[in-house]
């Protein structure tokens, strides 16, 4: 009997024991399978140990200014105006039977009255319907007829030369008369019923070297009887 009721309580012994074992591995096994709690990332901050990235620098080339054309636009153009106002002058002064640097008009004057006051011409010579002075330090020359009578007013103004066909044609249009004397052609405009204005373009030049202006109607002596 003692040693049956020793045998039962080393078998107790022994099943408690591996009752304990048992709960000991549950336990552990439970502790292990819990997931460990997530692991937060981190914020982006800046990292200041990495090499920044260059930034786009300017060029070194230095910045083009727009390059002026040779063709000097706006000094043609300048000159151009001028050009055209310098034929509005002579054709305004035309109507009246004028050029520039003299105040003698043609169908107006007579001759005599403009040699007291300018002296004798340099020359005073027939020529085609008339008798024709000149004064060359004033670049200007009379035509006249037998009575005195002043018909035409020429310029020989060095600002004349300036002045093409191209820039009569833009300034005045197209000309009523076109003639040739020698080497100048003649372009002629009917001003009004009084005068007309008459440029004279060189060939070689391919300027105007004078111009006139013209009193038909007074080329012949209407006084003689």
């Amino acid at each position: 009997m003692n040693q049956t009721k020793r045998f039962k309580q080393f078998a107790i012994g022994i099943s408690f024991a591996i009752a304990l074992s048992l709960t000991a591995c549950s336990s552990d096994a439970n502790t292990n399978s819990t997931p460990p709690p997530a692991t937060e990332m981190p914020s982006e901050q800046p990292n200041n140990n990495a090499t920044p990235e260059p930034s786009a620098e300017p060029s070194l080339e230095p910045s083009k200014e727009p390059e002026q054309s040779g063709d000097n636009h706006g000094d043609s153009a300048e000159s151009g105006s001028e050009v055209g106002e310098l034929i509005g002058s002579i054709y305004d002064l035309a109507k009246e039977g004028k050029v520039e640097g003299s105040d003698y008009a043609a169908h107006d004057a007579l001759f005599d009255e403009i040699e007291k006051a300018w002296g004798k011409p340099d020359s005073n010579e027939s020529a085609g319907k008339g008798i024709y002075a000149t004064y060359k330090d004033k670049g200007v020359t009379f035509g006249y007829n037998k009575g005195m009578v002043v018909f035409d007013v020429r310029s020989y103004s060095p600002k004349l030369k300036q002045i093409s066909l191209k820039d009569l044609e833009v300034a005045l249009g197209t000309s009523e008369e076109k003639t040739v004397s020698g080497s100048d052609t003649i372009y002629t405009y009917e001003v009004n019923q009084q005068y007309q204005l008459k440029f004279a373009i060189t060939k070689s030049s391919g300027k105007v070297d004078h111009i006139s202006v013209y009193s038909e109607g007074d080329t012949k002596n209407n006084m003689a009887g």
